[in-house]
Protein backbone atom coordinates (compact mmCIF):
# COMPACT_ATOMS: atom_id res chain seq x y z
CA UNK A 1 0.00 0.00 0.00
CA UNK A 2 2.53 2.30 -0.57
CA UNK A 3 4.57 1.76 2.32
CA UNK A 4 3.93 2.55 6.49
CA UNK A 5 3.99 6.46 6.58
CA UNK A 6 1.53 7.63 4.31
CA UNK A 7 -1.70 9.20 5.63
CA UNK A 8 -4.69 10.19 2.86
CA UNK A 9 -7.50 12.38 4.34
CA UNK A 10 -10.30 14.00 3.13
CA UNK A 11 -12.03 17.22 4.57
CA UNK A 12 -15.73 17.48 3.71
CA UNK A 13 -18.11 20.39 5.63
CA UNK A 14 -22.14 19.39 5.38
CA UNK A 15 -25.35 21.53 6.52
CA UNK A 16 -27.43 21.56 8.97
CA UNK A 17 -31.35 21.07 8.34
CA UNK A 18 -34.13 22.10 9.81
CA UNK A 19 -37.69 19.85 9.60
CA UNK A 20 -40.85 21.69 8.57
CA UNK A 21 -43.03 18.63 8.78
CA UNK A 22 -41.54 16.67 11.68
CA UNK A 23 -40.05 13.20 11.83
CA UNK A 24 -40.62 11.83 15.37
CA UNK A 25 -40.78 7.78 15.91
CA UNK A 26 -39.55 5.15 14.62
CA UNK A 27 -40.97 1.61 13.62
CA UNK A 28 -37.55 0.31 13.64
CA UNK A 29 -35.00 1.53 16.10
CA UNK A 30 -31.75 -0.34 14.44
CA UNK A 31 -31.83 0.18 10.82
CA UNK A 32 -33.74 4.03 11.95
CA UNK A 33 -37.10 3.62 9.86
CA UNK A 34 -39.45 6.05 10.30
CA UNK A 35 -42.99 6.25 11.13
CA UNK A 36 -43.70 9.02 8.44
CA UNK A 37 -42.10 10.78 5.75
CA UNK A 38 -40.75 14.56 7.00
CA UNK A 39 -39.83 17.49 4.88
CA UNK A 40 -36.82 19.70 6.00
CA UNK A 41 -34.67 23.00 4.82
CA UNK A 42 -31.30 22.83 4.70
CA UNK A 43 -29.51 26.04 6.24
CA UNK A 44 -26.72 27.69 4.70
CA UNK A 45 -23.41 26.04 5.84
CA UNK A 46 -21.87 29.61 5.76
CA UNK A 47 -23.42 30.20 9.31
CA UNK A 48 -24.69 26.10 10.44
CA UNK A 49 -22.76 23.30 9.72
CA UNK A 50 -20.78 20.75 10.48
CA UNK A 51 -16.60 20.40 9.53
CA UNK A 52 -15.28 16.59 9.23
CA UNK A 53 -12.04 15.40 8.11
CA UNK A 54 -11.46 11.55 7.83
CA UNK A 55 -8.53 10.06 7.10
CA UNK A 56 -6.55 6.48 6.69
CA UNK A 57 -3.14 5.47 7.27
CA UNK A 58 -1.47 1.35 7.73
CA UNK A 59 0.12 3.47 10.95
CA UNK A 60 -3.25 4.10 12.08
CA UNK A 61 -3.47 1.06 15.31
CA UNK A 62 -7.77 2.07 16.21
CA UNK A 63 -10.68 3.50 14.42
CA UNK A 64 -10.62 7.13 16.94
CA UNK A 65 -12.56 10.00 16.80
CA UNK A 66 -12.88 13.48 17.79
CA UNK A 67 -15.98 15.84 18.24
CA UNK A 68 -15.52 19.34 19.42
CA UNK A 69 -11.41 19.05 19.78
CA UNK A 70 -12.23 16.66 22.66
CA UNK A 71 -11.88 12.43 21.94
CA UNK A 72 -14.58 10.65 22.50
CA UNK A 73 -15.67 6.74 21.69
CA UNK A 74 -16.82 5.10 18.69
CA UNK A 75 -18.37 2.32 20.30
CA UNK A 76 -21.68 3.83 19.37
CA UNK A 77 -24.38 1.82 16.98
CA UNK A 78 -24.54 4.90 15.07
CA UNK A 79 -21.41 5.73 14.25
CA UNK A 80 -20.15 2.21 13.93
CA UNK A 81 -23.18 1.36 11.48
CA UNK A 82 -22.53 3.90 9.48
CA UNK A 83 -18.73 2.94 9.53
CA UNK A 84 -19.57 -0.55 8.50
CA UNK A 85 -22.03 0.02 5.32
CA UNK A 86 -19.35 2.53 3.82
CA UNK A 87 -16.85 0.04 4.09
CA UNK A 88 -18.87 -2.76 2.59
CA UNK A 89 -18.85 0.11 -0.70
CA UNK A 90 -15.46 0.92 -0.66
CA UNK A 91 -13.56 0.32 -3.95
CA UNK A 92 -9.69 0.59 -4.72
CA UNK A 93 -8.37 4.40 -4.68
CA UNK A 94 -6.02 5.44 -6.56
CA UNK A 95 -4.59 8.77 -5.40
CA UNK A 96 -2.05 9.99 -8.17
CA UNK A 97 -1.31 13.49 -5.93
CA UNK A 98 0.08 11.68 -3.07
CA UNK A 99 0.63 8.43 -5.33
CA UNK A 100 -1.14 5.92 -2.72
CA UNK A 101 -2.62 2.85 -4.23
CA UNK A 102 -5.28 0.87 -2.24
CA UNK A 103 -6.83 -2.30 -3.20
CA UNK A 104 -10.66 -2.58 -1.86
CA UNK A 105 -10.11 -5.64 0.75
CA UNK A 106 -6.76 -3.82 2.23
CA UNK A 107 -9.17 -0.33 2.62
CA UNK A 108 -12.03 -2.46 4.70
CA UNK A 109 -8.66 -3.49 7.39
CA UNK A 110 -7.67 -0.04 7.33
CA UNK A 111 -8.23 2.34 10.60
CA UNK A 112 -9.89 6.16 10.20
CA UNK A 113 -9.62 9.23 12.46
CA UNK A 114 -11.89 11.37 12.21
CA UNK A 115 -11.96 14.78 13.95
CA UNK A 116 -15.25 16.30 13.58
CA UNK A 117 -16.43 20.42 14.64
CA UNK A 118 -19.63 21.80 14.45
CA UNK A 119 -20.46 25.75 14.10
CA UNK A 120 -22.92 25.63 16.24
CA UNK A 121 -24.41 24.16 19.64
CA UNK A 122 -23.94 20.38 19.74
CA UNK A 123 -27.64 18.74 20.97
CA UNK A 124 -29.38 22.04 22.02
CA UNK A 125 -31.91 21.30 19.85
CA UNK A 126 -30.14 22.54 16.42
CA UNK A 127 -29.77 19.09 14.44
CA UNK A 128 -25.88 18.76 15.25
CA UNK A 129 -26.22 15.08 14.66
CA UNK A 130 -28.11 15.50 11.34
CA UNK A 131 -25.39 17.44 9.93
CA UNK A 132 -22.61 15.86 12.06
CA UNK A 133 -23.64 11.97 10.63
CA UNK A 134 -24.40 13.67 7.22
CA UNK A 135 -20.55 14.95 6.96
CA UNK A 136 -19.48 11.51 8.76
CA UNK A 137 -20.84 9.77 5.88
CA UNK A 138 -20.13 12.13 2.89
CA UNK A 139 -16.31 12.29 3.93
CA UNK A 140 -16.04 8.86 4.49
CA UNK A 141 -17.84 7.83 1.00
CA UNK A 142 -14.92 10.14 -0.73
CA UNK A 143 -12.11 8.97 1.24
CA UNK A 144 -12.71 5.20 0.66
CA UNK A 145 -14.08 5.80 -3.30
CA UNK A 146 -17.83 4.91 -2.62
CA UNK A 147 -19.29 5.02 -5.89
CA UNK A 148 -23.18 5.24 -4.83
CA UNK A 149 -25.00 8.55 -5.20
CA UNK A 150 -25.88 11.19 -2.65
CA UNK A 151 -29.72 8.97 -2.37
CA UNK A 152 -27.94 5.89 -1.71
CA UNK A 153 -25.60 7.76 0.92
CA UNK A 154 -28.80 9.07 3.11
CA UNK A 155 -29.48 5.51 3.39
CA UNK A 156 -26.84 4.88 5.13
CA UNK A 157 -26.74 8.27 7.21
CA UNK A 158 -30.11 7.87 8.15
CA UNK A 159 -28.60 4.61 10.33
CA UNK A 160 -26.42 7.03 12.17
CA UNK A 161 -29.33 9.98 12.50
CA UNK A 162 -32.45 9.55 11.25
CA UNK A 163 -32.75 13.38 9.95
CA UNK A 164 -29.00 13.32 9.01
CA UNK A 165 -30.30 11.86 5.55
CA UNK A 166 -31.69 15.15 4.87
CA UNK A 167 -28.47 16.82 5.30
CA UNK A 168 -26.99 15.30 1.96
CA UNK A 169 -29.16 17.75 -0.25
CA UNK A 170 -29.99 21.25 -0.01
CA UNK A 171 -32.53 23.57 -0.33
CA UNK A 172 -35.90 21.82 0.61
CA UNK A 173 -35.76 17.80 1.30
CA UNK A 174 -38.30 15.31 1.69
CA UNK A 175 -37.57 12.27 3.77
CA UNK A 176 -39.54 9.29 2.61
CA UNK A 177 -40.42 6.98 5.17
CA UNK A 178 -39.87 3.77 2.93
CA UNK A 179 -41.98 0.52 2.97
CA UNK A 180 -39.37 -2.04 2.58
CA UNK A 181 -38.46 -3.78 5.77
CA UNK A 182 -34.72 -3.49 5.37
CA UNK A 183 -34.93 0.02 4.87
CA UNK A 184 -33.23 0.17 1.51
CA UNK A 185 -36.61 2.87 0.14
CA UNK A 186 -36.23 4.81 3.03
CA UNK A 187 -34.36 7.88 1.86
CA UNK A 188 -33.94 11.50 1.04
CA UNK A 189 -34.61 13.05 -1.97
CA UNK A 190 -34.73 17.23 -3.21
CA UNK A 191 -37.87 18.52 -3.58
CA UNK A 192 -36.42 21.98 -4.35
CA UNK A 193 -32.82 23.57 -4.50
CA UNK A 194 -31.60 26.44 -2.38
CA UNK A 195 -31.80 29.05 -5.54
CA UNK A 196 -35.59 27.90 -5.90
CA UNK A 197 -37.02 30.38 -2.86
CA UNK A 198 -34.50 32.79 -2.77
CA UNK A 199 -36.99 35.46 -1.24
CA UNK A 200 -36.70 33.68 2.37
CA UNK A 201 -34.37 34.38 5.54
CA UNK A 202 -34.51 32.73 8.67
CA UNK A 203 -33.33 34.15 11.85
CA UNK A 204 -32.61 31.53 15.01
CA UNK A 205 -33.57 32.71 17.93
CA UNK A 206 -31.33 30.47 20.69
CA UNK A 207 -33.01 30.69 23.51
CA UNK A 208 -30.38 27.78 25.32
CA UNK A 209 -27.06 25.98 24.08
CA UNK A 210 -27.47 23.46 26.97
CA UNK A 211 -27.91 20.28 25.88
CA UNK A 212 -31.24 19.21 26.37
CA UNK A 213 -32.96 17.00 28.85
CA UNK A 214 -34.34 14.11 27.09
CA UNK A 215 -32.89 13.29 24.32
CA UNK A 216 -34.59 13.12 20.68
CA UNK A 217 -33.59 9.46 20.68
CA UNK A 218 -35.57 8.19 24.29
CA UNK A 219 -38.38 11.18 23.72
CA UNK A 220 -39.15 9.34 20.04
CA UNK A 221 -39.35 5.82 21.74
CA UNK A 222 -41.55 6.79 24.93
CA UNK A 223 -43.75 8.70 22.28
CA UNK A 224 -44.06 5.74 20.18
CA UNK A 225 -44.75 3.57 23.21
CA UNK A 226 -47.27 5.67 25.12
CA UNK A 227 -48.81 8.59 22.51
CA UNK A 228 -51.99 7.96 20.80
CA UNK A 229 -51.86 11.50 19.42
CA UNK A 230 -48.54 10.10 17.84
CA UNK A 231 -50.24 7.59 16.14
CA UNK A 232 -53.36 9.73 15.00
CA UNK A 233 -50.52 12.03 13.33
CA UNK A 234 -48.74 10.11 11.53
CA UNK A 235 -51.39 8.14 9.93
CA UNK A 236 -53.77 10.48 9.31
CA UNK A 237 -52.59 14.33 9.25
CA UNK A 238 -48.91 14.10 7.85
CA UNK A 239 -49.76 12.32 4.68
CA UNK A 240 -51.68 15.10 3.82
CA UNK A 241 -49.65 17.45 5.22
CA UNK A 242 -46.78 16.00 3.24
CA UNK A 243 -48.40 16.58 -0.58
CA UNK A 244 -49.55 20.59 0.78
CA UNK A 245 -46.04 20.85 2.04
CA UNK A 246 -44.44 19.89 -1.03
CA UNK A 247 -47.09 21.89 -3.41
CA UNK A 248 -46.60 25.22 -1.26
CA UNK A 249 -42.53 24.81 -1.85
CA UNK A 250 -43.09 23.73 -5.69
CA UNK A 251 -45.43 27.30 -5.88
CA UNK A 252 -43.55 29.72 -3.41
CA UNK A 253 -47.13 29.84 -1.57
CA UNK A 254 -45.99 31.40 2.06
CA UNK A 255 -49.21 31.56 3.52
CA UNK A 256 -50.04 27.62 3.16
CA UNK A 257 -45.98 27.20 4.06
CA UNK A 258 -46.26 29.34 7.11
CA UNK A 259 -49.82 27.58 8.35
CA UNK A 260 -48.56 24.41 7.56
CA UNK A 261 -44.71 24.50 9.58
CA UNK A 262 -46.42 26.35 12.27
CA UNK A 263 -48.72 23.71 13.04
CA UNK A 264 -47.33 21.19 12.77
CA UNK A 265 -44.44 22.29 14.67
CA UNK A 266 -46.81 22.88 17.83
CA UNK A 267 -48.74 19.34 17.31
CA UNK A 268 -45.03 17.80 17.46
CA UNK A 269 -44.63 19.52 20.94
CA UNK A 270 -48.75 18.47 21.64
CA UNK A 271 -47.27 14.79 21.09
CA UNK A 272 -44.49 15.17 23.41
CA UNK A 273 -46.84 16.47 26.11
CA UNK A 274 -49.18 13.68 25.16
CA UNK A 275 -46.37 11.10 26.40
CA UNK A 276 -46.20 9.60 28.85
CA UNK A 277 -44.20 10.78 31.27
CA UNK A 278 -44.65 14.06 28.93
CA UNK A 279 -41.83 15.80 27.62
CA UNK A 280 -40.73 19.49 27.49
CA UNK A 281 -38.51 21.23 24.86
CA UNK A 282 -40.14 24.57 24.78
CA UNK A 283 -40.13 26.79 27.37
CA UNK A 284 -41.51 30.10 28.67
CA UNK A 285 -39.42 32.36 25.90
CA UNK A 286 -39.95 29.70 23.21
CA UNK A 287 -43.83 30.33 24.36
CA UNK A 288 -43.08 34.41 24.42
CA UNK A 289 -41.71 33.68 20.84
CA UNK A 290 -44.76 32.25 19.62
CA UNK A 291 -46.85 34.45 20.69
CA UNK A 292 -45.17 37.89 19.20
CA UNK A 293 -45.27 35.86 15.50
CA UNK A 294 -49.15 34.49 16.00
CA UNK A 295 -50.11 38.46 16.91
CA UNK A 296 -47.84 39.76 13.75
CA UNK A 297 -49.22 37.52 11.41
CA UNK A 298 -52.52 38.45 12.85
CA UNK A 299 -52.88 41.68 12.40
CA UNK A 300 -51.27 41.53 8.98
CA UNK A 301 -53.97 39.51 7.65
CA UNK A 302 -51.35 37.29 5.99
CA UNK A 303 -48.84 34.91 7.37
CA UNK A 304 -45.25 37.23 7.80
CA UNK A 305 -43.37 34.57 9.34
CA UNK A 306 -43.34 30.92 9.98
CA UNK A 307 -41.98 29.40 13.10
CA UNK A 308 -40.67 25.68 13.62
CA UNK A 309 -38.99 24.46 16.57
CA UNK A 310 -37.59 20.95 17.10
CA UNK A 311 -36.48 18.58 19.96
CA UNK A 312 -34.88 22.07 21.84
CA UNK A 313 -36.20 25.54 22.80
CA UNK A 314 -34.82 27.24 20.11
CA UNK A 315 -36.77 28.88 17.82
CA UNK A 316 -36.38 29.05 13.72
CA UNK A 317 -38.38 31.71 12.28
CA UNK A 318 -38.61 31.86 8.28
CA UNK A 319 -39.54 35.16 7.15
CA UNK A 320 -41.17 35.58 3.63
CA UNK A 321 -38.55 37.96 2.82
CA UNK A 322 -36.29 40.50 3.53
CA UNK A 323 -38.25 43.12 4.55
CA UNK A 324 -40.05 41.42 6.80
CA UNK A 325 -36.95 39.43 8.17
CA UNK A 326 -35.65 43.12 8.55
CA UNK A 327 -38.91 43.74 10.40
CA UNK A 328 -39.04 40.54 12.36
CA UNK A 329 -35.38 41.82 13.78
CA UNK A 330 -36.37 44.67 15.26
CA UNK A 331 -39.66 43.45 16.98
CA UNK A 332 -37.19 40.35 18.71
CA UNK A 333 -34.51 42.92 19.66
CA UNK A 334 -37.12 45.36 21.38
CA UNK A 335 -38.83 42.21 23.08
CA UNK A 336 -35.20 40.38 23.79
CA UNK A 337 -32.68 42.93 23.92
CA UNK A 338 -28.94 42.14 24.63
CA UNK A 339 -28.09 42.05 28.02
CA UNK A 340 -25.56 45.05 29.32
CA UNK A 341 -22.69 42.90 28.94
CA UNK A 342 -22.95 41.79 25.65
CA UNK A 343 -21.68 43.33 22.51
CA UNK A 344 -24.37 43.83 19.08
CA UNK A 345 -21.98 41.91 17.02
CA UNK A 346 -21.72 38.69 19.23
CA UNK A 347 -25.60 39.24 19.61
CA UNK A 348 -26.55 38.66 15.90
CA UNK A 349 -24.27 35.92 13.90
CA UNK A 350 -24.60 35.08 10.36
CA UNK A 351 -25.67 37.54 7.51
CA UNK A 352 -24.96 40.80 9.07
CA UNK A 353 -26.26 42.92 6.73
CA UNK A 354 -29.95 42.34 8.07
CA UNK A 355 -28.94 45.17 10.78
CA UNK A 356 -28.04 47.48 7.89
CA UNK A 357 -31.61 46.49 6.39
CA UNK A 358 -33.17 47.44 10.01
CA UNK A 359 -31.02 50.56 10.73
CA UNK A 360 -29.76 49.26 13.36
CA UNK A 361 -26.02 50.10 14.02
CA UNK A 362 -25.21 49.79 17.33
CA UNK A 363 -26.88 48.99 20.84
CA UNK A 364 -28.01 52.76 21.20
CA UNK A 365 -30.27 51.71 17.95
CA UNK A 366 -31.80 48.95 19.82
CA UNK A 367 -32.28 51.05 23.19
CA UNK A 368 -34.45 53.28 21.15
CA UNK A 369 -36.50 50.95 19.46
CA UNK A 370 -39.67 51.58 19.49
CA UNK A 371 -42.84 49.04 20.60
CA UNK A 372 -44.60 47.44 17.90
CA UNK A 373 -47.40 48.74 16.83
CA UNK A 374 -50.47 47.42 18.23
CA UNK A 375 -48.95 45.15 20.40
CA UNK A 376 -50.98 45.64 24.17
CA UNK A 377 -47.94 44.01 26.21
CA UNK A 378 -44.59 46.19 26.04
CA UNK A 379 -42.56 43.91 28.36
CA UNK A 380 -39.17 43.36 27.52
CA UNK A 381 -37.14 40.03 28.38
CA UNK A 382 -33.58 40.82 28.23
CA UNK A 383 -31.70 37.81 28.58
CA UNK A 384 -33.70 35.28 27.89
CA UNK A 385 -32.42 34.79 24.57
CA UNK A 386 -28.54 34.07 24.01
CA UNK A 387 -28.57 35.44 20.22
CA UNK A 388 -29.51 35.41 17.07
CA UNK A 389 -28.46 33.65 13.76
CA UNK A 390 -29.44 35.00 10.26
CA UNK A 391 -29.56 32.57 7.39
CA UNK A 392 -31.24 31.13 4.54
CA UNK A 393 -31.84 27.92 2.28
CA UNK A 394 -28.48 26.81 1.24
CA UNK A 395 -26.34 24.40 -0.50
CA UNK A 396 -25.87 20.49 0.09
CA UNK A 397 -22.20 18.88 1.86
CA UNK A 398 -19.00 19.73 -0.09
CA UNK A 399 -15.32 18.96 -0.28
CA UNK A 400 -12.77 21.46 1.13
CA UNK A 401 -9.80 20.53 -1.59
CA UNK A 402 -7.66 22.63 0.64
CA UNK A 403 -5.50 20.49 3.10
CA UNK A 404 -5.14 23.79 5.12
CA UNK A 405 -8.57 23.59 5.98
CA UNK A 406 -8.08 19.82 7.41
CA UNK A 407 -8.84 19.56 11.12
CA UNK A 408 -6.07 16.24 11.33
CA UNK A 409 -2.48 16.77 10.23
CA UNK A 410 -1.89 15.70 7.00
CA UNK A 411 1.44 13.79 8.28
CA UNK A 412 0.06 12.21 11.14
CA UNK A 413 -3.56 11.88 10.83
CA UNK A 414 -4.00 13.50 14.49
CA UNK A 415 -5.86 16.92 15.72
CA UNK A 416 -3.89 20.00 14.64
Amino acid sequence: MGGEKWVRLVTAQTPTNIAVIKYWGKRDETLILPINDSISVTLDPSHLCTTTTVALSPAFQDDRMWLNKKEISLAGGRFQSCLREIRKRATDVDDKEKGIKIAKEDLQKLHVHIDSYNNFPTAAGLASSASGLACFVFALAKLMNVKEDLGQLSAIARQGSGSACRSLYGGFVKWRMGNNEDGSDSLAVQVADENHWGDLVILIAVVSSRQKETSSTSGMRESVETSLLLKHRAQEIVPKRITQMEEAIKTKDFASFAHLACADSNQFHAVCLDTSPPIFYMNDTSHKIISIVEKWNRAEGTPQVAYTFDAGPNAVLIARDRKVASELLKRLLFYFPPGADVELDSYLIGDKSILNDAGIKDLKDVELLPPPVGDISNQQYGGDVSYFICTKPGRGPVVLGDESEALLCPLTGLPK
